[in-house]
């Protein structure tokens, strides 16, 4: 039966937190029985309920008439009003409506969908359509640019550089390894980062929407965590904010980490009008729209009072969440220096020396102490020897870690 399916798909790899949760699962009676339950600090999701302000106008939209009929791709008028007055309260991005915001079944699913959009597939290798993501970067970039046909171009993001790599010298390496500029469709970004936590200056952003321009390239802006920050200076901000940005820029948003609603599963792709009457083009011929409850209950809390306050409360939380762990980190384990982000729930970390790979080391520390990390290389070539961290479960939790690693020996 497997070979009745396309070429792309026979390549793909299961999404690598669903790998980690059915080993996890396996081994879970085993680690019970050791006094070593897991516990994990792998998947990047918020363990927090949602706001009560946005439950409860859930539970009013659901009576509303009408309410549970078929919406539009498009996202509802109130939907797509409300987006527009969040981008330009906090991003002072101003954005029509009608033509420069279309809903997401997440962001997620706008990403693989726009990358459908925009490749021309085809399997035969020299002839791929290029696209240059973060490494290391999430996951799934890279499975959802092979299942439509293109390659992936790793853009290293490291210590080295700050997490903001040059990308006129990542264009000269790229034609030096034999590539075709020609082939390049567009530059994939993601600040603040996952797995990173890493954050870019609005210098930066200036830079790479010249780069697209220069080379006539479309510039993507995964900005998925933009509101997890801890330090209001250091606000994280729109590529759109960029003076020209529209011009050759599309940015996906998501509900799912600021309000802790991953099941919900709402975003909006935002930006170039152009790319977005494609993109939408393609998305009335595969779904029909987000439940109107949900976006109801969405946009009420997008710019509310009450949105605001649970967005700082919770970005509070995993700041103290931080702090206890990598307090335990080095004070406890010997860890020495490594990057503290600013912004996201994640944490990254090298690997301790003894271990050859991410793999053998985060492998070791879940059959052993039952805690559950990600090895780095799962988000790219340039994440080996590093693993990440989601310090989304309790502070109790946390120190329990740190305890279990300290006995069962896990030094750095």
């Amino acid at each position: 039966m497997q070979e009745k399916f396309n070429d792309y798909v026979q390549t793909l790899e299961t999404y690598i937190m669903f790998r980690i949760k059915e080993t996890v699962a396996k081994i879970t009676p085993e680690l019970k029985a050791k006094g070593r339950s897991p516990i994990s600090l792998s998947m990047g999701a918020p363990t927090a309920a949602p706001p009560k302000y946005l439950i409860d106008a859930l539970k009013s939209a659901l009576d509303e008439v009408g309410i549970h009929t078929y919406s539009t791709p498009r996202g509802e008028k109130f939907y797509r009003e409300a987006i527009a007055k969040r981008m330009k309260e906090r991003f002072n991005v101003e954005l029509n409506p009608e033509t420069e915001i279309f809903s997401l079944i997440g962001s997620k699913e706008g990403l693989a969908n726009f990358i459908r959009v925009l490749l021309n597939p085809t399997t035969v290798d020299e002839d791929k359509e290029i696209i240059m993501v973060p490494d290391p970067g999430y996951a799934s970039y890279g499975e959802m640019i092979k299942v439509s046909g293109g390659k992936a171009y790793s853009v290293p993001l490291t210590p080295e550089n700050n997490f903001m790599p040059d990308m006129d010298e990542v264009w000269e390496n790229l034609i030096k390894e034999g590539y075709n500029p020609k082939k390049v469709k567009a530059l994939l970004i993601n600040y603040p980062n996952n797995p990173l936590g890493a954050t870019a200056t609005r210098e930066y952003f200036k830079t790479l929407v010249d780069f697209c321009k220069k080379h006539n390239i479309l510039l993507m802006s995964d900005a998925a965590y933009t509101d997890m920050y801890f330090k209001p200076e250091l606000k994280p901000m729109s590529i759109l904010e960029i003076e020209g940005a529209k011009d050759i820029a599309v940015e996906f948003f998501s509900f799912s980490k600021p309000y802790a609603i991953t099941g919900w599963r709402l975003g909006w792709i935002c930006g170039n009008s152009e790319a977005v009457k494609v993109f939408g083009k393609m998305k009335s011929t595969i779904d029909s729209g987000l439940f109107k409850a949900l976006q109801k209950a969405c946009a009420e809390i997008l710019n509310s009072k009450e949105g605001e306050e649970y967005i700082s409360k919770a970005n509070k939380v995993f700041k103290k969440n931080q702090e206890i762990f990598v307090k335990g980190l080095k004070e406890e384990l010997g860890w020495g220096d490594f990057n503290i982000p600013d912004a996201t729930f994640y944490l990254w970390i090298p690997i301790p020396p003894r271990y050859k790979t991410s793999a053998e080391f985060t492998d070791d520390l879940m059959r052993k102490s039952g805690v559950v990390m990600v090895p780095g290389d799962a988000f790219g070539k340039y994440g080996q020897g590093f693993c990440r961290i989601s310090l989304v479960c309790s502070e109790d939790e946390l120190r329990e870690v740190i305890r279990r690693m300290k006995e069962d020996g896990f030094v750095y």
